[in-house]
């Protein structure tokens, strides 16, 4: 026999990795087709269609909210909608006894659902009941509560959170269950915890609303099995949350004579698109900085808006106070807004109603130029499914099939005040 010297595979400082040899992984090539992963649909069109398309086995999930905006009211009917499907569905509650869990399932119509429960905080003993029962979804309410006897440190820091997170993700892939992990958010709207948490779960949702409208939206802002910014819109009610269709119709609900500071914006969310109202109001202000008050829309993307029409249109906003608003407590955050946003301000500064009939769509550039935005087609036929009969877009948008709305061609911002508002 010959001795052979077997170099270690990691020369860096301190012990490296050693001398020990490693596996050699299996590689494929790029044209591997594999079937697209098995999914499970729980009836709850809205939840359904933010997953992508239904609950992947073996995926794991972090839904984030506010403190009482819903979290558990949507994970029990999300739990008790895939048990009646014929999934296995364990709910384990860390923040509430069994008993307040029942009654809350008893006050939704959820009693009769044949999924099971369970209130424990001791990571150990949810990872053994889990393994014992092998369900098809785990629901663990929330990630906060949850302490692993091996970190010392009290439940909710950010040592056992990432712990807890960590387990439950490796059990979901090593065994093939579903585990949809709650998670508070902190004042800045960050889940609470590492952002590592994030990073390895396959899907984050936002349960998002504001306390004092009904209605809540749903939002993906990461997803490893669909698209990602996908939203579903449900209301609060007295018996749960209840779906929401045709969002769009919820939206412009409080819609009724023309009046000055009111723009429709044909918006996209996720896939879905969505018509929201920008209201304006603008008032001579008292204070020697007027105040500039924004819900629902970027504040810096709305002080360009109001620099733009000073310095390239020659309509000042000093000595004004400036409020604006998105009905319903959505948010909107894409820049095909700005056009909808500049027409609210203009409207509410001249005193004079959009036309009622008319949907707006575009980005302002710092030029004063219109840029056209993705989608536009599907903008159109949403807003002429409720009834709205003109569109006013940037000059370079493409659209093929109209369907008998009037399009209303517009190439930067000074075009767009001489037509609308009859001043150039």
């Amino acid at each position: 026999t010959t001795i052979v010297e077997d170099a270690p595979l990691s020369q860096g400082p301190g012990r490296g990795l050693g001398a020990a040899p490693g596996r050699a992984v299996p590689l494929s090539a790029l044209s591997t087709t594999e079937p697209p992963p098995p999914r499970s649909l729980s009836g709850m069109v809205e939840l359904d269609r933010v997953l992508g398309g239904g609950l992947v086995p073996g995926s794991a999930l972090l839904v984030g909210g506010d403190p009482g905006i819903g979290k558990s009211t949507l994970m029990l009917q999300a739990a008790a909608a895939f048990s009646r499907t014929g999934l296995q569905a364990i709910y384990f509650s860390g923040e509430e006894a069994s008993a307040q869990v029942r009654m809350r399932a008893q006050r939704l119509g959820l009693a009769d659902a044949p999924m099971r429960l369970g209130a424990e905080t001791n990571l150990r003993d949810i990872l053994t009941t889990l393994d014992a029962e092998r369900p098809d979804v785990a629901v663990i309410d929330s990630i906060q509560t949850l302490w692993s006897d091996t970190v010392e440190a009290a439940p909710g820091s950010v040592a056992q959170v990432r712990a807890a997170a960590h387990e439950l993700v490796t059990f979901a892939k090593k065994r093939g269950v579903a585990v949809i992990l709650v998670g508070h958010v902190t004042k800045d709207g960050q889940i609470a915890g590492p952002r590592v948490v994030e990073h390895m779960v396959d899907c984050v949702l936002y349960f998002e609303g504001e306390r004092g409208h009904q209605f809540r939206i749903l939002r993906s802002v990461k997803n490893r099995f669909g698209p990602s910014g996908e939203i579903g819109v449900f209301e609060m009610t007295g018996a749960g949350l209840a779906e929401v269709a045709n969002p769009s119709a919820l939206f412009l609900s409080e819609r009724g004579q023309p009046i000055a500071g009111s723009a429709v914006f044909a918006g996209i969310e996720g896939t879905r698109p969505v018509l929201t109202e920008v209201q304006a109001l603008v008032a001579p202000s008292t204070l020697s900085s007027p105040r500039r008050t924004v819900v629902g829309l970027d504040s810096g993307r709305v002080s360009t808006i109001l620099a733009v029409l000073e310095a390239r249109c020659g309509i000042p906003f000093a000595g004004l106070d400036v409020f604006l608003n998105v009905a319903g407590g959505m948010k909107v955050a894409e820049p095909a807004a700005d056009l909808a946003i500049a027409g609210a301000l203009l409207s509410a500064r001249e005193d004079t109603p959009l036309p009622p009939e008319a949907v707006l769509f575009g980005e302002i550039s710092l030029s004063g130029a219109l840029r056209p935005v993705a989608q536009a087609e599907n903008r159109l036929k949403e807003a002429q499914k409720l009834g709205f009969s003109q569109a006013i877009l940037p000059d370079a948008s493409r659209v093929e099939g109209t369907g008998g709305m009037t399009l209303r061609r517009i190439t930067d911002l000074t075009g767009f005040v001489g037509e609308v508002f009859g001043a150039g």
